[in-house]
């Protein structure tokens, strides 16, 4: 997403970047400084970063990094006046009351705008400018331009869904989607390779019918099915099943509270605890290998 960013903003414009792995930003620099010149800095925490910067992006694993980070900036009694406003786009998953808590500090303490920007198309959609975000975004039709233009910077769809917290309802409610679609496929493959269908075959076969989604299409859960998948990588990359259980955990909380029954979470994530006892670490699809060594 950051090399996505550098190449297409203004070749005048600044890119700092911020990591807790200083590995990770050096070699980020190493490789953009070896095939280009243009501006890239390294903060050394997220205020410096915010302090330098008109807008910025953070994309964290869960609600308590998004805590840390903002605490950090809030922090910061002043920071440094910015024309145009401030932006903070927050592309992590997380809970509802930890991004409108985030939100009422940096919105009260005049700091700037705060937009929940979460995203979606995994590790392939980040390399290839593909994603889709989802925002909300409380405020002039202005904002929401802005953020667009930003968001299309690193992807292909820009969602606006309403105010502040909308994007990370909207993302939760696709995310379920995913967890279910993840081991409908990884059922239907397993059976019908069972049954003695060749795998490709299969899956040709299903991407042309009804029963086609991303997990059958894109991130197809049986090895040597579909050349860019983590399965055929032994599952490496892509969207860690912990990743998973956090959104599924996530999005169940926000079902309760919205009195929306989700029939199929709890025994998803009962399914995606058994397969990460065997396969931690790895793509959530791999949930294919725990299903098909099972017997019935």
């Amino acid at each position: 997403m950051a090399k996505n960013l550098r190449s297409r903003i203004s070749p005048s414009d600044s890119l700092i970047v911020c990591d807790t792995d200083a590995n990770i930003t050096a070699k980020f620099v190493q490789e953009l400084s070896a095939t280009d010149k243009l501006d890239i800095q390294v903060a050394k925490c997220a205020s410096e970063l915010a302090q330098k910067s008109e807008t910025i992006i953070c994309s964290l694993p869960g609600p308590e990094s998004v805590k840390l980070v903002f605490e950090a900036i809030t922090a910061e009694r002043i920071l440094p006046r910015s024309v145009p406003e401030r932006l903070f786009i927050d592309c992590s998953t997380i809970d509802l009351t930890t991004s409108h808590d985030v939100a009422r500090a940096i919105v009260s303490s005049g700091w700037g705008q705060f937009v929940d920007a979460p995203m979606s198309g995994g590790v392939v959609g980040a390399q290839t400018a593909s994603l889709t975000f989802m925002f909300g975004a409380s405020g002039s039709p202005q904002l929401v331009n802005r953020v667009t233009s930003v968001l299309l910077l690193m992807g292909k769809k820009a969602w606006h869904l309403g105010d502040q917290g909308a994007g990370l309802s909207g993302k939760l409610a696709n995310n379920y989607l995913l967890a279910i679609s993840n081991i409908a496929t990884a059922e239907a493959m397993n059976m019908g390779i069972k049954c003695g269908l060749d795998p490709k075959l299969l899956s040709e076969m299903i991407n042309s019918s009804t029963g086609r989604c991303w997990s059958s299409a894109v991130n197809n859960p049986v090895p040597g099915v579909i050349e860019t998948a983590p399965a055929c990588r032994n599952y490496e990359g892509g969207f860690g099943i912990h990743l998973m259980k956090k959104d599924l955990k996530l999005a169940t909380a926000v079902a309760q509270e919205f009195q929306a029954p989700l029939t199929l979470a709890e025994k998803a994530l009962e399914i995606y605890n058994q397969t990460e006892k065997l396969h931690k670490g790895k793509d959530f699809s791999v949930v294919y290998q725990y299903i098909a060594n099972q017997s019935v």
